[in-house]
C-alpha cells in the first residue's frame, strides 16, 4: 500500500478536527471572559450550559482525532514493515528474512518506547486493517476506533478471505445485502461490538462451533494469580453455559442479600458468595469434619450435582462426585432452531448472556431439564423471534421473557449488563398514559432505571423486534443495539418436494429436474407472503377477556395485538409431525 494521496486525505480530516478543537477553544475563552466576539453569545444564552456543551464536544472531536491519528499510526507501521520486505533480496534465506523481520519490529518497538511484543502486535494488527479497506476507511476518517478495528482484525484471524470480506461488509458496507442494523460499529461500545462481531464469526466460521468446542472444552483450566496488597485472582476456563449459570447464580443471589443493613456492594458480594459455595457453604458438618480429618472431600447429598439417595464408601466416590458438573439451572433462557434441537443441522442456539453455543450444549440443557428453557418460534427467512398475540392484560412472566430476548441486556447507550440482573420498565410510565406492550417495555439495570426516573434521558418508542433508542439531556441521540438475526439453516430435503414443486422461484421451477437445493428453498422463503400466526386457543383464567365485550375503538385492542403466545409444554406432538413430514 502506497503512501501518496491517501495519507494525504487523512491528514486532510486531522487538520479538519484539530481547526474545530481551536474553534471550541476559542468559543470558550470568549464565554469565559464575558465577550461576544462573533460567536453568538447574547444575553438569553445560559453560559454555564454551554459551556458544559463544549466539553461534550471536544470529548467527541478529540476522540475522533485519536481514531484518525491511529489510522496514521496503523499505515505508517504495515508501511514500514512492508518496505522492509521489499528490500531484503529476494534470494535470502529463511532465516535472513525472519531476523529481517524481527529487526524492524525492534525499530518500531525502541520509536514508540514499548516492548517488541507490544511492538510486534501493533504490526500485526495494522497490517491486518489496512488490508481490509472498510475498516481501514472508517479508521481513518474517525468513524471507530483504534479498538474497534482491532477487534475487526482479532476476528477475522482465521477466517479465509472470502469469510473476512463477508463480515466486515456486514458491519461496515451499509448497502451490502445483510448489513447489521441498528447502531453503526462506531456507535457501540467495544465490548457490545465485539460481542456483536464474534456472534456473527460463529455462525460464519468455516469450522464447525461443534469441533471448536470439543477443542476448547480439552484446555478448560482453573488459573491461580497472585496480586499486590494481599490480593490474588482466580480464573476459570469453562463451558459456556455454566460460567453463565455461575455468574447468574452468584448474581441472583447478591442482589437477595443486599438491603438496608448490608454494607456490601453487588461487586463486593459476588466473590464472597463464590467463596463461600466454593469453600465448603452447603455441606453438613459431619460431611466437613470428615473431610478435616481424612483429608476427603465429601459432598452434601442434597447439593447440585450429587446423588440424592445411597453413601458415599470412599474418598475416591466422593471426589468423583465433587468433580461432577451439574447441568445450569440459573434462569437462562435458550433459543434452539427446530432443526437443531432435533439433531438434524448444526446450526447454533443463542444463550441468553452469553451468546451463540454450539448445538450439542443447546441439547444438553433441553434433554436435562433446565428450568430455564424456554420455546421461542423464529421466523425461518430472517431467524427474527415471533410475537403472537395474547389477550393478557397483566404483564406476564413470558412478556417479560420476549423482552429479555428482544433486547440482550440493558438498551441504556454503552451499558453491557446482561438481561438476568435488569429489570424490565415501563418507557412512557403508566400513570402518563402508557400500555404494557412490547412497544413501551425495555430492559433497564437498576442504575440506568434510576436515572432514567432522575434525569432528562429520553428513551424512544420500542417495537416489537428491536430495542428503544435514547436521546441524552443535551439532546444527542444514540441509536439503539439491534439483534443480528439470520434465516434458519434448512437440512436438505428438511420438507417434502411435492409440497412445493411447482413453485416458480427467480424464474426456475422448483423440483422440476431433480431434488430442491438448499439455495433454492432459501429464495423460496424469501418469496413468501408475511407470516401469518394459527388461531390461539387461551384455556379459562380470570385474567382474559372475551373480545366480544369490547368496542372496536377500545384501547385494550392496542394491547391484545403486543402480546405473544406462550408455547405449550410438550413439543413432541408437533416433533413427529415434522419428522413424518420429512
Amino acid at each position: 500500500m502506497g503512501i501518496g494521496g491517501g495519507l494525504g486525505v487523512m491528514l486532510e480530516g486531522v487538520r479538519a478536527s484539530v481547526a474545530a478543537l481551536d474553534a471550541l477553544e476559542r468559543e470558550d475563552a470568549s464565554l469565559a471572559s464575558g465577550l461576544d466576539v462573533g460567536f453568538g453569545v447574547g444575553a438569553g444564552v445560559d453560559v454555564l450550559q454551554r459551556r458544559y456543551e463544549i466539553r461534550l464536544e471536544r470529548l467527541e472531536l478529540t476522540s475522533r482525532l485519536e481514531a484518525q491519528l491511529a489510522g496514521v499510526k496503523a499505515r505508517d507501521a504495515a508501511d514500514a514493515a512492508g518496505f522492509q520486505e521489499a528490500m531484503t533480496p529476494p534470494d535470502a534465506s529463511v532465516q535472513d528474512r525472519t531476523y529481517a523481520q524481527m529487526s524492524v519490529v525492534e525499530e518500531i518497538a525502541a520509536v514508540l518506547t514499548v516492548s517488541s511484543g507490544a511492538a510486534g502486535a501493533l504490526v500485526e494488527q495494522s497490517r491486518r486493517i489496512c488490508a481490509l479497506p472498510l475498516v481501514f476507511e472508517a479508521l481513518s476518517t474517525g468513524d471507530v476506533s483504534w479498538q474497534h478495528a482491532r477487534i475487526v482484525a482479532d476476528e477475522t484471524e482465521g477466517l479465509d478471505a472470502v469469510g473476512a470480506a463477508g463480515l466486515v461488509a456486514h458491519f461496515f458496507d451499509p448497502a451490502a445485502p445483510d448489513a447489521a442494523r441498528g447502531a453503526a460499529p462506531g456507535e457501540l461500545v467495544p465490548s457490545r461490538f465485539r460481542a456483536k462481531v464474534r456472534g456473527w464469526r460463529e455462525r460464519h466460521h468455516p469450522e464447525s462451533i461443534e469441533k471448536r468446542h470439543v477443542k476448547g472444552v480439552a484446555d478448560r483450566r482453573m488459573e491461580y494469580t497472585p496480586d499486590r496488597d494481599g490480593m490474588a485472582w482466580v480464573s476459570l476456563y469453562l463451558r459456556g453455559d455454566t460460567a453463565c449459570a455461575i455468574w447468574n447464580r452468584t448474581t441472583a443471589t447478591a442482589r437477595g442479600l443486599q438491603g438496608t443493613n448490608e454494607p456490601r456492594t453487588l461487586t463486593q458480594l459476588r466473590p464472597d458468595i463464590a467463596a463461600s459455595l466454593l469453600l465448603g457453604a452447603g455441606m453438613t458438618s459431619g460431611v466437613q469434619e470428615t473431610a478435616a480429618g481424612a483429608g476427603e472431600d465429601v459432598p452434601d447429598p442434597g447439593a447440585p450435582g450429587t446423588q440424592s439417595s445411597g453413601t458415599q464408601s470412599s474418598g475416591t466416590q466422593a471426589v468423583t462426585e465433587i468433580g461432577k458438573v451439574p447441568i445450569p439451572r440459573a434462569d437462562v433462557l435458550v433459543t434452539v432452531p427446530v432443526f437443531s434441537l432435533l439433531g438434524l443441522t448444526d446450526e447454533p442456539a443463542e444463550l441468553d448472556g452469553f451468546g451463540p453455543i454450539p448445538a450439542s450444549m443447546a441439547r444438553r440443557l433441553v434433554a436435562g431439564g433446565a428450568e430455564s428453557f424456554y420455546r421461542v418460534l423464529v421466523d425461518p427467512r430472517d431467524g427474527a423471534h415471533l410475537e403472537i398475540g395474547r389477550k393478557n392484560y397483566r404483564l406476564t412472566g413470558s412478556i417479560k421473557h420476549w423482552i429479555r430476548l428482544r433486547d440482550a441486556q440493558c438498551t441504556f447507550p454503552g451499558c453491557t449488563n446482561k438481561t438476568p440482573d435488569n429489570e424490565t420498565d415501563h418507557l412512557q410510565a403508566w400513570e402518563h398514559g402508557g400500555t404494557t406492550g412490547t412497544s413501551n417495555l425495555a430492559q433497564l439495570c437498576p442504575k440506568h432505571h434510576r436515572l432514567k426516573h432522575h434525569s432528562q434521558w429520553t428513551p424512544d418508542p420500542a417495537t416489537s423486534k428491536d430495542p428503544p433508542g435514547w436521546t441524552s439531556p443535551t439532546g444527542r441521540h444514540y441509536n439503539p443495539d439491534q439483534q443480528d438475526s439470520e434465516p434458519t439453516h434448512w437440512p436438505p430435503g428438511s420438507l417434502p418436494a411435492h409440497a412445493v414443486r411447482g413453485a416458480v422461484v427467480a424464474g426456475v421451477e422448483l423440483g422440476a429436474t431433480g431434488p430442491v437445493e438448499d439455495g433454492q428453498w432459501q429464495q423460496l422463503l424469501a418469496s413468501m407472503p408475511p407470516w401469518s400466526d394459527p388461531p390461539v386457543e387461551e384455556p379459562p383464567s380470570e385474567d382474559l377477556l372475551d373480545p366480544g365485550e369490547l368496542r372496536p375503538a377500545d384501547p385494550l385492542w392496542d394491547e391484545f395485538h403486543a402480546r405473544f403466545y406462550e408455547l405449550p409444554a410438550d413439543p413432541q406432538a408437533d416433533w413427529q409431525l415434522l419428522l413424518h413430514l420429512m
